[in-house]
């Protein structure tokens, strides 16, 4: 979205009232923190923050056709959730030359109805590309934007017991990672996140969601903005549509092979043959993690060797503060792999970096790190 006023999410008010410094961001404001982005990281790496994610779409597809629809348009195979309602799907929604319109998460819900969750930045593009995929078909599917429903995202390792008790449902344990659940009418909960930490995440009507909001924080939850959650996703790996991959990449070129199922011969989904040729002619590109020996890396930094050739860009790039070290994903000429050796142009200083396979961090502990002792 550019030009024209900010979108709101129904909780703009919430924020604004826990002293929340707001910015925007894809088209909407949004909480950027609230007085500390590094004590809502730390919060959910500990106990329990919460997100308001109500800027993205959900999106319900309905119909005869909609399986059909989804398996053209979707590279993984929602043919995977069959039988499984409540399931969960990440996966990529690519063009016919293989580029990322966006990444999103299907879920199964029962019958042949699936909901999606698109990001805030292309869920109106992703909408049309989708209802052009079924009208030029002839293929019936129905569109159910939930334009009267918001999300909230309570993550850390604290999440799950917190939120089961405000529900007076049984411990969110139970419910398996990447699965969803009704929880009553208009609510939806899903064992899902964007941290690298458990937790779930709240779907439904956007007037349920401030009483939910309320009761999470006096139960000892940190609100949480925009800030903590680029440094917790970063940590964990996990890539930002418009930052880390758009319509000019494609899945292999931007570590998100896994979204991609060939299992089906038959199955011509859009972007499977730009796919195939890539894996079997190799990848000229690729997007790595990098983490540097001291300095702070951002978007569009250049990444040299250690010769000081170009070898590609920062893709998302920050300090991390459970590394305590700055952190970045990068899209590099294939062939560097885990261990390698390059720098990071900041401002005209080259800072030396490692290359490694992310996530940083996972479940506590730090899964990457700079070894000084080799180093020098």
């Amino acid at each position: 979205m550019t030009g024209g006023a900010l979108q709101e999410t129904s909780l703009h008010g919430w924020h604004l009232a826990h002293g929340a410094r707001m910015a925007a961001f894809a088209g909407w404001e949004m909480p950027l923190h609230y007085g500390s982005a590094l004590t809502e990281h730390a919060a959910v790496r500990q106990d329990a923050g919460l997100f308001d994610v109500s800027h993205m779409m959900v999106l319900d597809l309905e119909g005869p056709d909609a399986r059909r629809l989804l398996r053209l348009a979707l590279a993984n195979d929602v043919a995977r959730l069959d039988g499984r309602p409540g399931k969960a799907l990440y996966t990529t929604l690519l063009q016919e030359d293989g580029g990322i319109l966006d990444d999103l998460m299907v879920y199964a819900l029962d019958g042949n109805r699936y909901r999606l969750v698109l990001n805030a930045s292309q869920s109106a593009e992703d909408q049309v590309h989708l209802r052009h995929l079924a009208e030029v078909r002839g293929w019936e599917a129905g569109f159910r934007p939930r334009t009267d429903w918001g999300i909230l995202a309570c993550q850390g390792p604290g999440a799950c017991a917190r939120f089961s008790g405000l529900l007076g449902m049984p411990d969110l344990d139970v419910l398996p990672r990447f699965t969803g659940m009704a929880a009553g009418p208009g609510l939806f909960i899903a064992r899902t996140g964007y941290t690298g930490e458990d937790g779930v995440e709240i779907l439904g009507f956007s007037e349920k969601l401030l009483p939910l909001a309320d009761a999470l924080l006096s139960s000892g939850v940190q609100p949480a903005g925009l800030a903590a959650r680029d440094s917790l996703r970063l940590e964990a790996g996990l890539k930002l549509y418009g930052q880390d991959m758009d319509s000019g990449d494609t899945p292999d070129r931007s570590a998100l092979s896994a979204t991609v199922d060939l299992n089906d011969p038959g199955r011509e989904f859009l972007g499977r043959e730009t796919v195939l040729w890539e894996r079997q002619q190799g990848i000229a590109w690729k997007l790595v993690g990098l983490v540097l020996e001291e300095g702070i890396p951002r978007h569009g930094y250049p990444v040299l060797s250690a010769c000081g050739e170009l070898l590609g860009t920062v893709t998302s790039g920050l300090f991390s503060p459970s590394l305590r070290r700055g952190i970045a994903l990068a899209r590099v000429v294939a062939g560097y792999g885990p261990g390698a050796r390059v720098q990071v142009s900041i401002r005209g200083q080259a800072h030396r970096a490692m290359v490694v396979n992310p996530p940083f961090w996972r479940n506590g502990q730090a899964q990457a790190f700079y070894p000084q002792e080799q180093g020098q």
